[in-house]
């Protein structure tokens, strides 16, 4: 499902960003939510010559530890498609997830997930790039029912030494991002939340070339039972 919204004052977005930012912490476990995780990601995008078609994807390594203790391991990709009115791209795509054990457990969980979605820029003033993402997901879980889940993300980014995100700008990077379960029950009598998670990153970007960028940040996860943060380092690369 993917649905786009109509332009929104400045006033509108303003309060948008401030109540998403301001997310309440949920719940906790028996993670250990001091230790300092890590993300490792590569986002790639290309289009098939001039057309409106084209590609992306990512890999993206996930450590509960920032080193060998693997949270999750992710292969994500999809056919994209950009019309030049409205200015939106609309991706179909498929992700290949195992998700690790926190400590010393080697156990894994395959998943397989098929995902739609629509990127939505919206820029204000000379100076702040945004993009709203609605991502609409169908997740095969190992030994669970079929469940779905609806993700919004408001990702900004803002150019420091440049006006805009030209070669060897300096940037401000932030989003948030939502997540909201399609349903409770998971089979076995077992069931989650409405909410499932919200995530809050802040970062440094650099813009090495127009097709290259690079990041480095924190992100902070907020789950039902646990909260932790973890350092991400990605590079970001259009063909």
């Amino acid at each position: 499902m993917i649905a786009i919204i109509a332009p929104m004052k400045k006033s509108e977005l303003f309060i948008l960003v401030i109540a998403l930012f301001l997310l309440p912490s949920f719940g906790y476990s028996q993670i250990d939510e001091s230790k300092l995780g890590a993300w490792y990601m590569y986002f790639f995008s290309a289009n098939f010559k001039d057309g409106p078609w084209g590609v992306q994807g990512d890999v993206q390594y996930r450590t509960w530890n920032g080193g060998n203790d693997m949270e999750q391991l992710m292969l994500r990709g999809g056919l994209t498609l950009s019309p030049k009115k409205p200015d939106v791209k609309f991706t179909l795509g498929y992700a290949n997830i195992q998700t690790g054990a926190y400590g010393e457990s080697d156990a894994t969980t395959p998943e397989s997930r098929i995902y739609q979605e629509a990127l939505i820029p919206h820029q204000v003033s000379r100076r702040f790039y945004l993009t709203h993402r609605f991502r609409y997901e169908q997740r095969f879980v190992q030994g669970q029912d079929f469940r779905t889940r609806y993700r919004y993300n408001l990702f900004m980014n803002v150019p420091i030494n440049n006006k805009s995100l030209i070669k060897n700008t300096v940037y401000l990077a932030l989003y948030n991002e939502l997540f909201i379960n399609g349903e409770r029950g998971i089979g076995d009598g077992r069931s989650v939340q409405i909410f499932d998670r919200n995530r809050f990153y802040t970062a440094l970007g650099y813009v090495i070339n127009p097709k290259l960028k690079v990041q480095l940040g924190m992100m902070r996860q907020t789950t039902d039972s646990w909260a932790k943060t973890q350092a991400q380092i990605s590079l970001h690369h259009n063909f």
